[in-house]
């Protein structure tokens, strides 16, 4: 079991918005007034345009894109796309199969039948140059150089074993002729020279900072007194109650521009809906209503009383010239056949060629049949 209670979601209080002060509401509503003034003519302007623009795009633009589009497929992507499908396509396989075929096949042959032969062959004779080198190194160089070496070592003996005595001699004369001398003159003469001259470049040191800090503090001083002490009194008692005041104003003219936008807009809503009204009450339900109660009932007397009965004549007259068409051409017909007989005499009748099925007369039944299985 959970004993312990769970946490209380505490609900976020919103923001607490400092107190405006007198000059915030003294300022906010002539803005406001004089924004709203400004703007409105704006904003109806606006939308009147924004009414004409979508209509025009509608009715003029839209079309008139979709044909300059059909047009430009018509005169450039249909015609790049035929050239690239059924010449630029053909002509890179083309290009492909003739590159393969004089430069690919002949580098290959040339590689595999000339230049890997040569190779092998360079190869077996640089391992021959190698193997002659090593044998010389291996068989001549090294006794030589061991030789040389050894040869070296002895005369190296020789000398050491000979000028043991005379290197004792140089190196005393050496250190009681220079060594003892240069160390007295560095501890007697060049260390006590140098720390007096460290002592006085110090002090030329101090000298120099004491005089640049002094020269420093005057002229901080100087240009505190007279240009920070001004510039802080000028920021802080005039340009920021200056800045407070144009942010406040601004910040209202912003809000109030807002505002009056939406205001304006609504406005501009109401102005255009009672003008949309007005139009349909002048001259769409004028139109509406004369269309309803005089055209539509005169327009069906008209159908009723002329077109219809006109129809109807129409289709009779139509009737009678297709049965008059019809009967010359049976009576020219009936003419050329008589004719063809005075001609060329009584046509011979083709003879009667027996049928599978049974004629009218003679229908099969159950108890009769005449199939060739059943037949009796």
């Amino acid at each position: 079991m959970d004993l312990e209670k769970p946490p209380v979601a505490v609900p976020a209080r919103p923001p607490v918005q400092p107190p405006e002060g007198c000059l915030v509401v003294a300022v906010r509503l002539p803005v406001r007034i004089v924004v709203l003034v400004l703007v409105l003519p704006v904003r109806m302007v606006w939308d009147a345009l924004v009414v004409a623009g979508r209509f025009l795009r509608d009715t003029v633009l839209r079309p008139l894109g979709r044909g300059l589009l059909w047009l430009a497929k018509a005169l450039l992507v249909w015609p790049l796309v035929g050239l690239w499908r059924y010449v630029v396509v053909p002509g890179a396989w083309a290009l492909r199969w003739l590159g393969h075929v004089l430069l690919v096949v002949p580098v290959v042959w040339f590689h595999r039948h000339v230049l890997t032969p040569v190779g092998h062959g360079l190869a077996w004779l640089a391992r021959g140059i190698r193997a002659g080198l090593a044998w010389v190194y291996a068989r001549v160089l090294t006794p030589v150089g061991q030789a040389g070496r050894w040869l070296l070592k002895g005369i190296g003996a020789v000398l050491a074993a000979v000028g043991v005595g005379a290197y004792t001699a140089v190196a005393w004369l050496a250190r009681y002729l220079v060594v003892i001398p240069a160390r007295w003159i560095h501890a007697w003469i060049l260390a006590p020279v140098g720390r007096a001259v460290a002592w006085c470049a110090r002090g030329v040191w101090w000298l120099l900072t004491l005089l640049v800090t002094g020269i420093g503090v005057v002229l901080y001083w100087t240009a505190r007194i007279l240009l920070v002490l001004p510039a802080l009194v000028l920021w802080r008692w005039v340009l920021v109650p200056v800045g407070r005041f144009l942010a406040v104003v601004a910040r209202e003219v912003g809000e109030a521009l807002g505002h009056a936008w939406r205001i304006a807009g609504r406005i501009s809503l109401t102005v255009g809906r009672f003008l949309g009204t007005l139009f349909r009450w002048i001259f769409v339900e004028p139109v509406r209503w004369v269309y309803r109660t005089v055209l539509t009932p005169a327009g069906h007397v008209v159908r009723d009383a002329v077109l219809r009965p006109a129809a109807r004549a129409a289709r009779s007259v139509g009737r009678a010239t297709r049965q008059a068409l019809a009967a010359a051409r049976e009576t020219a017909r009936q003419a050329r056949a008589d004719v063809r007989r005075m001609l060329f005499g009584e046509s011979s009748r083709p003879e009667a060629v027996g049928r599978r099925e049974p004629s009218a007369d003679e229908t099969r039944t159950l108890g009769r049949s005449k199939t060739a299985l059943t037949k009796d």
